[in-house]
């Protein structure tokens, strides 16, 4: 292979990290705002969670047209795209009219995550084959760096006193460009358009119905943490905001550093142990946040949620991808559906749970999903 090639195939490589990480930063950002956002409207746990719902309605909605656009379009232009709307939607959280408003902004808001989504996963796995060795993890892994960047600048934008609106403002131009000049290096549409097909959603069938599960079981707990973690840090634990922020950070730090290093354990370990070790880990790490009262040592223990989670969904998206007679693109939007169907069923009944009890009661429901996920944890290999 020719210097200019392999220059090429690196360059291409790290566009799709770039890709993962401004996606990352962004929801991280979100996270760290949510009590930012419930303050600033006024809102229940439940409406919270309500809100949260629509942004899972509206990632559905994109995941019926996600193929479809790769298809046409092309991985590159639609992640360019989706990727830039998705961070300059960020400018509108705490400058909407009304909460009704802010429903249809996080609703637009889920469309967009979810497509660029999928089409930054298919560039992944796309990638993955043509290198002949594991690449998702590290993928994903720099998805969990973006995430602990975004959370460590969100604690310390707020602990400096900036204005939350400044702050998202400051966030979103910054990630729309990132996203629009690293689009630039990714792979041609030719590439990703043929392993999208042209045909539109399709309800999964076979293998993937189990991978779907297997994911909706991964991200109602993922998502719970993402959601919820900075809340139940100040709301439970009485921490301050910019102490609070870093349960996220720790999370996602702790799963950045894991996925650094999964594709070598994907290499070493089958699917099923990898993926039972992983969700017992977070299993136990989970029940530490909620039995200790000490917001230190709930930290080490989203840490620990957040190593468990890790290697979750790139296990199950690379396998979605592999499945004989279905295009990537296809697969991983047919699992990324019910991954997202868990992403948004999760945060809102956990909003629901906690106006009933708790929110540390209701987050016992991540304890119940990880020890359901490595029960199940035999599916997850589909060839």
């Amino acid at each position: 292979m020719s210097a200019t090639v392999l220059q090429l195939s690196a360059r291409m490589r790290w566009a799709s990290r770039s890709q993962f990480f401004a996606s990352g930063f962004i929801f991280a950002t979100w996270g760290v705002h949510i009590p930012t956002v419930k303050g600033h409207y006024g809102v229940t746990e439940a409406e919270l969670g309500l809100a949260m719902l629509a942004a899972g309605v509206g990632a559905l909605m994109g995941l019926t047209q996600a193929s479809r656009w790769i298809g046409r379009y092309g991985a590159r232009t639609t992640a360019g795209v989706c990727g830039a709307v998705y961070a300059l939607l960020l400018a509108g959280l705490v400058v909407m009219p009304d909460y009704a408003a802010l429903l249809g902004l996080l609703a637009a808001f889920g469309i967009v995550t979810s497509v660029f989504d999928v089409a930054i996963n298919t560039e992944a796995a796309e990638l993955e084959l043509r290198n002949g060795h594991p690449l998702m993890s590290g993928m994903h892994g720099m998805f969990s760096l973006g995430g602990m960047a975004g959370a460590v600048t969100g604690s310390a934008a707020l602990a400096a006193g900036m204005a939350p609106q400044s702050h998202l403002m400051l966030v979103a131009i910054a990630m729309a460009l990132a996203i629009v000049a690293s689009a630039q290096w990714m792979l041609p549409k030719e590439a990703t358009a043929s392993a999208a097909g042209n045909e539109g959603f399709r309800l999964p069938r076979g293998a993937l119905v189990i991978l779907g599960m297997l994911a909706a079981l991964g991200l109602i707990a993922e998502g719970a943490i993402y959601d919820w973690s900075v809340l139940y840090l100040k709301q439970e634990l009485g921490s301050p905001q910019q102490q609070a922020a870093l349960a996220y950070a720790s999370f996602s730090a702790a799963m950045a550093a894991t996925r650094f290093g999964g594709d070598a354990m994907r290499a070493r370990f089958a699917p099923a142990v990898l993926l039972r070790g992983s969700a017992l880990l977070a299993a136990a790490s989970m029940t530490l946040v909620l039995l200790t009262d000490a917001p230190g040592l709930a930290l080490v223990g989203f840490a620990g949620v957040g190593a468990g989670f890790a290697n979750v969904v790139p296990i199950l998206f690379a396998a979605s991808a592999r499945v004989p007679g279905v295009e990537p693109a296809r697969g991983i939007a047919a699992v990324s559906a019910a991954a997202y169907l868990g992403f948004m069923a999760g945060p809102p009944m956990i909003g629901f749970l906690a106006e009933l009890s708790s929110l540390t009661a209701a987050l016992y429901v991540v304890v119940t999903f990880a020890v359901g996920l490595a029960a199940s944890a035999r599916w997850a290999d589909p060839t």
